[in-house]
């Protein structure tokens, strides 16, 4: 188990992500999904109040429902459920009124009485940062919300929140959930952790498994015969630079007897700040490879190596 920031959540260390349920997962298939995941040890699950509104038909929240259906349904003990504001289709950007309004519509799908953990998901260039901090805020007071957080926010953003909620009496972001694995680096490393090591966050990245080029699955950037929808996502790192990942993610999992895609969030966890990686699965068959990740530790020579076959960003990304 690891700790969020400075909240009191704690978590096992990677975060089921909900962005396939209602999309590439139905609810038959995203409640066994759910199942095995908790069966398996996990306690820590990542949605959003817009997933999936991209599907022709879905207006978005429906991710939401279905983990609040399971919720009702299963009743388990000490899931932490983390969701997000600023891109649903009905309550889009960061104004007050507008997260007060998202954050009980989230609640209602949910069918829970406090938000675990509610984020930002992208920064309101329209919508004064204190207004969004403000409102936030009063989410907490009135005990809709038990922990703040970010997603897609600067380092230099991340410390403004940071200093409007100080001047406010308002509590502090526990967690930033940034764009983080080993084919798109440099940004964070350079930028957000040091800020997340500066006031005590956690780093909940999404896009662990790139799409899932690092699951190996991947070898070739022509996407074509691929079934899945993200295949052109992960088929751009197929580069030279990032197949030399791959080959080192390889040999590494082979000496632990583990996957592709367990070593890289392995080595994801190993990174500074950094408490659970966000992996999706759309069968009950993928679980076991990102409980695996949870669970596998690597040595200081094997981080080394990746980092050192990894020091790259590719243009694209």
């Amino acid at each position: 188990m690891t700790r969020i920031g400075n909240s009191d959540l704690t978590v096992f260390p990677l975060s089921l992500g909900g962005n396939v349920f209602g999309w590439t997962a139905d609810r038959d298939a995203s409640f066994a999904v759910l199942d095995a995941f908790v069966d398996g040890g996990g306690d820590f699950v990542d949605t959003a109040d817009s997933y999936s509104a991209w599907v022709p038909g879905n207006s978005g929240g429906e991710s939401e429902t279905i983990i609040g259906e399971w919720l009702a349904s299963r009743k388990p003990e000490g899931v932490v459920v983390a969701t997000k504001v600023s891109q649903h289709p009905d309550f889009r950007g960061l104004a007050g009124a507008n997260v007060r309004a998202a954050a009980e519509a989230s609640l209602q799908r949910l069918g829970v009485d406090a938000l675990d953990l509610y984020y930002a998901h992208f920064d309101d260039a329209d919508t004064p940062l204190e207004e969004t901090v403000e409102a936030f805020g009063r989410l907490v007071s009135d005990g809709l919300v038990r922990n703040i957080a970010v997603s897609n926010y600067s380092a230099e953003r991340i410390r403004e929140w940071i200093d409007i909620s100080d001047r406010l009496g308002i509590s502090r972001p526990v967690a930033v959930q940034p764009h983080y694995n080993l084919v798109h680096r440099n940004d964070v490393e350079e930028h957000i952790i040091p800020v997340a090591e500066e006031f005590g966050l956690g780093l909940v990245p999404y896009y662990s498994l790139a799409s899932g080029f690092l699951t190996g699955k991947y070898r070739s950037t022509d996407a074509a015969g691929q079934s899945s929808p993200r295949a052109g996502g992960a088929a751009k790192y197929a580069s030279e630079a990032g197949l030399r990942i791959i080959d080192a993610l390889e040999e590494i999992g082979d000496a632990h007897g583990a996957s592709i895609a367990a070593t890289s969030l392995a080595w994801l966890r190993a990174q500074p700040t950094v408490v659970a990686p966000i992996a999706s699965a759309r069968t009950v068959e993928q679980v076991p490879d990102l409980l695996a990740g949870a669970r596998l530790e690597l040595t200081d020579d094997e981080i080394a190596t990746l980092n050192r076959v990894s020091e790259w960003t590719p243009s694209a990304s």
